[in-house]
C-alpha cells in the first residue's frame, strides 16, 4: 500500500506550489516609433608619435547616407574616400593627394656575430 501511495505522487511539485514563485508575465519588445534614422557624426585621430592621421564623417537622413574618410598612407600620400548611398547601393569615389615617395634604401653589410669566440693559436 505504501508503494501505491508513493507512486501516485507527482515527481515534481506543480508550478503553483507555495515554495515556487508565480510565473512572470510575458513582456514583449517595446514599441518604437516608425521614424526614419537621422544622425551626423565625425571623428579624427592625429598622433605625432606613431604618424597615424585619419578621420571619418558621415550624415544620414532617412535612406540617404553620405560621408567621407581619409587616411595618411605610409608612402606619403593621403587617401580620401567620398561615398553616398541613396538607398539603392553605395557609390564611392577614391582620390589621392600627394605623390608617393619611395626613399632609396642602401643596406649596409655587417658580418654576423659568431656565437663562439675565434680560436687562438
Amino acid at each position: 500500500m505504501v508503494v501505491v501511495a508513493l507512486a501516485d505522487q507527482a515527481p515534481y511539485p506543480p508550478p503553483h506550489a507555495p515554495n515556487h514563485p508565480p510565473p512572470r508575465p510575458y513582456h514583449s519588445e517595446p514599441d518604437y516609433p516608425d521614424v526614419p534614422p537621422k544622425y551626423t557624426y565625425n571623428y579624427g585621430v592625429a598622433d605625432g608619435y606613431s604618424g597615424v592621421n585619419l578621420g571619418h564623417s558621415e550624415a544620414r537622413d532617412g535612406y540617404r547616407t553620405e560621408g567621407s574618410y581619409s587616411v595618411d598612407l605610409p608612402d606619403g600620400r593621403k587617401q580620401i574616400v567620398n561615398y553616398v548611398d541613396n538607398g539603392d547601393g553605395l557609390e564611392a569615389e577614391i582620390t589621392y593627394e600627394g605623390e608617393a615617395q619611395y626613399p632609396e634604401h642602401t643596406p649596409t653589410y655587417r658580418p654576423a656575430l659568431s656565437a663562439y669566440p675565434a680560436p687562438q693559436v
